[in-house]
């Protein structure tokens, strides 16, 4: 382990595709979705504990959830944990972590992860990214973990790359295009074509790399950012944030630099990922009855039902007939009933509670 290693976990999303249990005020970061012992947060901070140390993970978060990560991970410093004023997407979130760390550490090497996923094969994903980081020590370059497809899923971006390899490291593949989420006809090619592989949204760079892509591909944002840069790690660094934060361009990483970067790469990667962006997805990660049920709850009684998933809070009991392939989660708020192959209109449903029948409700 180098003094040199920093992480940035990004935890500011609401994770709306996860209502009901997810909320504006609990998003699902914070939650033990698989009810494991342990928050995604948690997770995520435990794993990059393996890589460098705790005393350099850094959150970047929304303000409103300072407190619920500050009691989560007792042992950060919360000087660690990056506020952020307003929603702004990725690309404004990166910048101000890296800015921060730099100021720090102008040697430093960086991964960035979000707080949500999954992995389950952790001795696997430490090995990849210390490899990665051997690599953005000395080269100038941007990787990104590929994850090897093994269906045509339409709920995640997918990363083409070509037989062009790092001089440094063969794993590493010259990325071609990125693709947002496709439809199921364009997944398939994707899947059958060989050379896509999802989008993991965990980045590897050294400070200095990401910080010249900023400069070169969102000026904007670079003088925004570069304008405190003596304020960072001191006690006037709160107040030029809140002041500049919400003046940034709302924009993703992969807009703002991965897709016009020349000197982006791959990791094709198999470390038992899931981004946990759907309902659907929980049903890799826990195991199903005889009849492909998910049940997230001890206390329901199924029949003549086959295909669903179910989570109801743990002091009640839930009797479910005939259903085929649906989603039921309830909560003290709000009950959800979903057909599993639509569940993507979730986010509007989300849109449709808030704007008809109150923000109490999401």
């Amino acid at each position: 382990m180098t003094n040199n290693n920093y992480a940035v976990i990004m935890a500011g999303g609401i994770g709306s595709r996860f209502w009901p249990i997810s909320t504006s005020k609990m998003p699902k970061q914070f939650l033990d979705v698989l009810a494991n012992g342990e928050t995604l947060l948690q997770q995520t901070f435990r794993r990059l504990s393996k890589i460098c140390p705790t005393s350099q993970i850094l959150i970047v978060t929304n303000s409103d959830y300072k407190d619920i990560c500050k009691n989560q991970l007792p042992d950060i410093k919360e000087s660690n944990i990056l506020c952020e004023p307003a929603r702004r997407n990725t690309s404004p979130c990166i910048a101000y972590a890296s800015f921060k760390i730099q100021s720090e550490n102008a040697n430093a090497n960086i991964i960035v992860a979000p707080s949500d996923h999954i992995i389950t094969n952790e001795d696997e994903f430490t090995r990849i990214v210390n490899e990665c980081l051997r690599v953005t020590i000395e080269d100038d370059c941007l990787i990104t973990l590929g994850i090897k497809p093994n269906r045509a899923e339409i709920g995640y971006g997918y990363i083409q790359y070509s037989s062009e390899s790092s001089n440094s490291n063969s794993s590493l593949k010259k990325v071609k295009t990125f693709t947002e989420k496709p439809d199921l006809g364009l997944a398939n090619q994707f899947l059958e074509s060989g050379d896509f592989l999802w989008n993991s949204g965990i980045f590897i760079w050294s400070v200095n790399s990401i910080i010249s892509s900023i400069k070169n591909f969102l000026p904007e944002m670079y003088a925004v950012f570069s304008e405190g840069y003596e304020l960072y790690n001191t006690p006037e660094e709160i107040s030029f944030i809140n002041r500049v934060f919400p003046t940034c361009r709302n924009i993703s990483i992969d807009y703002g630099i991965m897709e016009k970067s020349k000197n982006v790469f791959v990791y094709p990667s198999e470390f038992g990922w899931s981004d946990l962006g759907t309902w659907g997805s929980l049903s890799d990660h826990i195991n199903s009855d005889k009849k492909d049920n998910t049940l997230i709850s001890k206390q329901v009684l199924l029949y003549d039902s086959e295909n669903n998933i179910v989570r109801i809070p743990k002091d009640k009991a839930a009797v479910i007939q005939g259903l085929d392939g649906y989603i039921i989660v309830d909560t003290k708020e709000a009950l959800l009933i979903c057909k599993k192959e639509e569940e993507q209109k979730i986010k509007q449903f989300v849109a449709d509670v808030k704007f008809n029948l109150g923000d109490e409700f999401v």
